[in-house]
């Protein structure tokens, strides 16, 4: 397992199980949020617990709460950044977990995606939102159009928690799990089936801008 940040015991994900006959696609999951006191944990540590089942998946964990970006973007790339920068550019896709700050999306979120370009070319970017009545779908949305300006291509299939406080008991399982494990894994086969078609294509014919 290849972690971009330090090893963080809540949200350490498990080792992929495919073979050598079918190499597993690169997940690289982003944590949005970098509030003290965050949400972020429970939410996911839920969706590793579906994306973990999967032998076609070896998932890294990218967690802007380890991270220390700068907003100011400068023509020298900070301390620290080549690390993560190797690992969205190894990935194969994303999947974006975030809250949602005043009808969008946090600062912290955008610094990364701003620090980086070609990162981010044709590859399949996915969305697990949480927030109050909303469920974070406001910060999706915006994020749809930046992640179309970078020529990623976004799944429409979601998971989006709203009032997610109330969602999760005390050991971080959801109360109701039916609805969010089918939508957990409707997004995934979305996704893989994106990855897997880009990925092939950016063999066949690498991308440019």
């Amino acid at each position: 397992m290849e972690m971009t940040t330090r090893e963080n015991p809540q949200l350490t994900p498990a080792r992929p199980r495919s073979g050598p006959d079918s190499p597993a696609l690169k997940l690289a999951v982003i944590v949005a949020s970098n509030r003290s006191g965050r949400f972020a944990p429970v939410i996911v540590r839920w969706f590793l617990r579906h994306a973990q089942q999967r032998d076609d998946l070896d998932v890294t964990l990218v967690d802007l709460a380890e991270l220390d970006l700068p907003s100011a973007l400068g023509a020298a790339a900070p301390e620290g950044l080549a690390a993560v920068s190797a690992t969205l550019a190894r990935a194969d896709a994303f999947v974006v977990v975030t809250p949602e700050y005043n009808h969008s999306y946090p600062a912290a979120l955008k610094s990364l995606i701003d620090w980086h370009y070609a990162q981010w070319h044709a590859k399949p970017v996915a969305f697990v939102s949480y927030g109050g009545v909303s469920g974070g779908l406001r910060a999706v949305e915006h994020l749809r159009q930046v992640f179309a300006e970078l020529h990623a291509a976004t799944v429409r299939d979601t998971v989006s928690f709203h009032n997610a406080h109330g969602d999760f008991d005390a050991e971080g399982r959801h109360k109701d799990p039916t609805g969010c494990d089918a939508a957990a894994k409707a997004l995934l086969d979305r996704l893989t089936w994106w990855a897997h078609a880009l990925r092939d294509a950016r063999r066949e014919r690498p991308y440019t801008v």
